[in-house]
């Protein structure tokens, strides 16, 4: 990256632009390697919130102005973009993605929107045609209650895929389905009992239907083979062409069990060492590995603006559409369930203040009012074992907050990492799940906000799209996906469309330490920018949905056209 002597002079050169032409008594005025024009900018910077123009030299931002002022700095090698009106903003960071499992999704079948279990049954066949005897059918990501709610069962596949161990995985992650030769393969019969933290579902006769809950996920995912350095590799090419398509420049990658976050790291160092990356990373690994983490650091350091390390993410619970979110009082629908707890909270103390001590920041995922309560304690006590700094805990969810607590992320400094899009999946049932009183503070945007707490926002592709597009409709509307709620589920907790845009650009520069280099369009930040074939400001809430990215630029360099 440019030195701050660098960045300086080039705010100066281009002062003196502006100020006629002085700048050729300085130096010789820039010139820029793209230039962007007709633009309704959208900057973020509150000094100069809206533009018509941009200019970028090398990886970073030269100016910004009108197109009269951009004028001067465009030379006979110059890339112009005429954006004919398109909408110009930072470069959408999303700040919660599996990278490498996204990826891998990709090239798995697919059953998200499987409507009845006919279908489902139907594409997995279809799938087992085409693969190998003996290979593994992962992915899925299916989602039961669009054909009512029942859980699907191991008997539903078995016959169409005798030749392949089968596991694939709820929408949330925190429930999967296995047929009998991947159980068999992991060593699961009816006589495996439940691990804490997780639960195996069972028939009538006893016998494992296939369905498995959180921990106990554990046993299949360790039976599975591991993926080749050349599968990772594809993995995130493919991640990447897709971000890339909706206008992701930054990635916040939480581990996963595709790559338990370790192998993550490797990939996208392999790929950084090539010169490969097209997305910038902010790579955080398990918190129970959290020396781990530190010892590499203290070898290779938290690296570059590529590829970033630093943060450990952690679980207290599971997810609503599995039932295992931690409530402080049973779900409205099954009201002998209350959800769980994945740790003790004496371990998750223990490994946050020891993982905190360290420097490293505390990403960690909290679902259920329980586990937002209890987790906010757990930042208290983190705190004061170790002594006030600029940590910037993140509570990666928090999604079903109870009234008493919503003051708390900011008066606690604690930054909510949200996924709008949950709003309008989730909001089709999960007044259902938890009642009409503990949904009115679900997905909380809007009070979290007032109260003056910071909210990144993000995605969890691969359990919902990485298209903030889609998000910031979510946030604004909050209309669901089966169509109906058309004023907005909890229409209270909808944002504005800048709100919105904040939490893509801003907040998850803030969220990760990069604000100073990211997440506004100003002179000397990084020239991450995404053109939008249209003003989302201008346009009724409900078209947002609509808009298509144009062109995505990450660096100064265009890395997706359409």
């Amino acid at each position: 990256m440019a030195s701050l002597f660098s960045r300086c002079s080039r705010n100066l050169l281009f002062l003196a632009v502006l100020l006629g032409g002085a700048a050729s008594s300085v130096a010789e005025a820039p010139t820029a390697s793209l230039v962007v024009t007709g633009a309704r900018v959208w900057t973020g910077d509150p000094a100069l919130p809206w533009a018509e123009a941009i200019a970028v030299g090398g990886e970073e931002i030269l100016a910004v102005g009108s197109d009269g002022d951009i004028a001067a700095l465009i030379g006979d090698d110059t890339e112009v973009i005429a954006a004919e009106g398109g909408m110009l903003v930072p470069g959408f960071i999303d700040a919660h993605v599996h990278f490498l499992a996204g990826g891998a999704a990709i090239a798995s079948v697919q059953l998200r929107d499987a409507q009845t279990p006919e279908e489902f049954v139907r594409r997995i066949e279809r799938f087992a045609d085409t693969a190998e005897p003996g290979e593994w059918i992962t992915g899925g990501i299916w989602d039961h209650t669009l054909w009512g709610g029942q859980l699907p069962h191991r008997d539903w596949i078995d016959a169409v895929t005798p030749d392949n161990p089968v596991w694939i995985s709820r929408l949330d992650g925190h429930m999967g389905l296995a047929n009998s030769l991947a159980l068999k393969q992991a060593g699961i019969d009816a006589d495996t009992p439940d691990i804490a933290g997780g639960e195996i579902i069972r028939d009538e006769d006893g016998r494992p239907s296939g369905i498995l809950k959180d921990n106990v996920m554990q046993l299949v995912q360790e039976a599975m083979p591991r993926p080749t350095e050349r599968q990772f590799d594809s993995y995130l090419d493919a991640a990447m062409q897709y971000v890339a398509a909706n206008g992701v420049t930054t990635v916040h990658d939480m581990f996963d069990n595709v790559t338990d976050g370790w192998a993550g790291l490797e990939t996208y160092r392999r790929a950084e060492a090539r010169g490969d990356l097209i997305t910038r990373i902010y790579a955080v690994t398990p918190l129970n590995e959290w020396r781990k983490l530190a010892e590499d650091i203290d070898r290779n350091g938290r690296g570059n603006e590529w590829l970033k390390t630093g943060g450990v993410k952690g679980f207290m619970d599971g997810s609503l559409g599995s039932h295992t979110a931690a409530m402080l009082a049973p779900f409205t629908d099954t009201p002998d369930e209350s959800g769980f707890l994945l740790d003790s909270l004496e371990n998750l103390r223990a490994m946050m203040t020891g993982a905190d001590a360290a420097g490293l920041q505390l990403n960690i995922h909290a679902i259920g009012d329980k586990a937002i309560r209890d987790l906010l304690d757990i930042f208290l006590d983190v705190v004061e074992a170790n002594g006030k700094r600029e940590r910037r805990l993140r509570m990666e969810h928090a999604q079903h907050i109870h009234p008493d607590d919503m003051p708390r992320f900011a008066v606690q400094g604690v930054i909510a990492s949200m996924q709008p899009y949950h709003a309008i999946d989730d909001g089709r049932w999960a007044g259902d799940a938890i009642g009409a009183e503990r949904a009115r503070t679900s997905y909380a945007l809007r009070s979290l906000i007032d109260s003056g707490a910071r909210v990144a926002l993000g995605s969890d592709w691969y359990v919902a799209p990485a298209n903030p597009i889609d998000g910031i409709y979510a946030a604004v509307t909050r209309r669901t996906l089966d169509g109906g709620n058309t004023d907005g589920w909890v229409p209270e907790e909808k944002i504005t469309v800048e709100q919105a845009l904040r939490g893509y650009t801003y907040e998850g520069a803030y969220a990760s330490f990069e604000e100073n280099v990211k997440g506004t369009l100003k002179p000397g930040m990084l020239a991450d920018m995404v053109l939008i074939d249209r003003d989302l400001t201008a346009i009724p809430p409900e078209a947002i949905r609509d808009a298509k990215v144009l062109k995505t630029i990450v660096g100064g360099r265009i890395v997706y056209s359409r």
